[in-house]
């Protein structure tokens, strides 16, 4: 498999990882303020990490020159993390999810004011596609549903969120010197840990963690493992491989993960015409891959391609 044909795969795991985490945290966002969750997780998540880390290779001095750029980092995927548990204590997770496809089109403006990477019109063909299948899926085929569409208060409080998941994913390949994915996670963790621990400080002391519902541990658990750790390798692995928008294109897939997530925890069978939007992100998925393919037909490597190829070709 190709480096780009690894940086989709790892996307597509993203996309299913990242579905778990607003069904999960639907339920546990009431019992706990979002700072005091995600300050745990990012410290279990580091701690993982930097094992992982010293399994395979440790860390080099050169990987902390300059470790404002974890900071940086750090603040942008904090911002979005917290502000999706304060939003999902009254968002529902499909309607979250269908905020969360609107990261697409925000990294591609983010792509071009940092990596000048321009959105040509084959790859704005698969965003329109990819977010038309996914607000088929997000109302479940229903278009008086979607005529009737209101942003409640989560909702806009986790659209504010997104802005720091957009613009993240092309600060990893502008400020990435080299490093491994894995070691420029764990440093982006690690400046998360500090960040939340000093931010979130009193919301983990006025915290009764023995009388926290299990939910609360289990959305903990998940959300440390795979949908901090694992998540930000495979997000940091695909950004160092595809461009920006490509990356994000995959959060149209969310909204079909969700609702599997909701299925397995006991919520109704969507109808079947929620399938047509499922082959619609299937669709626009399609048209990147393609292109993609298309790009190493004429022979430019991968590391090239990225850094000269725009959201649609070279």
């Amino acid at each position: 498999m190709t480096e780009a044909g690894r940086g989709h795969l790892a996307m597509l795991a993203f996309s299913a990882l990242v579905a778990g985490s607003f069904s999960l945290g639907s339920m546990a966002a009431p019992h706990i303020a979002p700072q005091a969750l995600n300050a745990v997780r990012f410290v279990i998540a580091a701690v993982l990490m930097f094992a992982l880390v010293m399994s395979t290779g440790g860390v080099t001095r050169a990987a902390f020159v300059a470790p404002w750029r974890y900071f940086v980092l750090a603040v942008f995927f904090c911002a979005y993390f917290v502000l999706m548990f304060e939003g999902l204590k009254t968002g529902a997770p499909v309607s979250m999810s269908a905020v969360f496809t609107l990261t697409p089109l925000m990294a591609a403006g983010f792509g071009w004011l940092l990596l000048r990477q321009i959105l040509t019109p084959r790859m704005a063909l698969a965003l329109a596609i990819g977010a038309l299948g996914a607000l088929w899926v997000i109302f479940r085929a229903d278009l008086s549903a979607l005529r009737s569409f209101e942003i409640g208060r989560g909702e806009a409080i986790f659209f504010v969120g997104c802005f720091g998941h957009a613009i993240y994913t092309p600060l990893v390949a502008r400020l990435n010197r080299g490093e491994r994915p894995a070691v420029f996670t764990l440093g982006t963790l690690i400046a998360g840990s500090v960040l939340l621990l000093l931010v979130g400080w009193r919301s983990m002391v006025a915290t009764d963690w023995a009388e926290l519902p299990a939910v609360v541990w289990i959305a903990i658990a998940y959300t440390s493992v795979f949908a901090s750790a694992t998540t930000f390798l495979l997000l940091q692995y695909a950004s160092l491989r595809i461009p920006s928008a490509k990356v994000m294109a995959y959060t149209y897939l969310t909204p079909s993960w969700v609702i599997l997530w909701e299925m397995a925890l006991g919520r109704p069978m969507p109808p079947l015409l929620i399938l047509v939007g499922v082959v619609m992100t299937a669709g626009a998925l399609w048209l990147l891959l393609k292109n993609d393919s298309e790009v190493r037909g004429r022979g430019v490597s991968e590391r090239e391609t990225l850094k000269r190829e725009t959201l649609g070709g070279e």
